[in-house]
């Protein structure tokens, strides 16, 4: 029977990339850097700050790649609040609600850091219905390891076979698999170039894990 369920924030609660891409935009205008959308999409996958020793090498900058990691989260933090295209994944809401009306505990497990998490809890009002939020960034290791979903597991005070997975990436999944953790891979608009083959289950659509259809996935597994 399903007891609690630990979800993945990006691209399964909400799609932040829009607005990684116009902080991007927004730091490269005010240094004056000409990146093309192709050089821009090769940066996918890698941390700020390494793409951001690039560009200094790239454009020959006297500025310490550090700082231009704080020009772009200074704009990024900024769009949080203010830009109206950062909205929740269509149908995660309803998804959220009807886990927390049937007595499901809720764990958030997501790679992005802490303060990033808190402004989306805070901005969507998402606070009452989790239990415990885990940032990636605070662990020893990073997804694909397991240990993030391990420890959110623990913190729902459930037993592994008792908990579910939500993720979209290939990383989360492969680290729920080495969790031993049955895993919903949520396949989105926004999930490119990703691989669900080793999901327990593969949907597109979150009303096809409500409560009702989601509740004896675990026995039947």
């Amino acid at each position: 029977m399903l007891k609690a369920v630990l979800f993945d924030m990006d691209g399964v609660i909400v799609d932040t990339e829009p607005l990684h891409h116009k902080a991007y935009y927004g730091m490269f205008n005010s240094l004056k850097l000409d990146v093309t959308e192709q050089q821009y999409q090769s940066f996918t996958g890698q941390s700020t700050i390494n793409v951001c020793r690039q560009l200094c090498n790239h454009f020959e900058l006297g500025n310490a790649p550090e700082e231009l990691v704080q020009i772009k989260r200074h704009i990024f933090k900024d769009l949080f609040v203010s830009d109206s295209s950062l909205q929740l994944i269509e149908g995660v809401f309803d998804l959220i609600q009807d886990y927390h009306q049937n007595n499901v505990t809720l764990v958030l497990a997501s790679s992005a850091s802490m303060q990033t998490i808190e402004s989306v809890f805070n901005r969507f009002e998402l606070e009452p219905y989790f239990k415990a939020k885990l940032s990636g960034a605070d662990l020893k290791a990073s997804k694909p390891h397991p240990e993030i979903f391990l420890k959110a597991a623990e913190s729902s005070g459930f037993k592994k076979e008792q908990c579910l997975v939500i993720e979209d990436s290939t990383n989360g999944i492969k680290a729920a698999n080495a969790a031993g953790i049955f895993c919903v891979g949520y396949k989105s608009l926004h999930s490119k170039n990703q691989n669900y083959e080793t999901a327990n289950l593969v949907i597109d659509d979150f009303k096809s894990i409500s409560f009702q259809h989601a509740k004896n996935l675990l026995s039947v597994h």
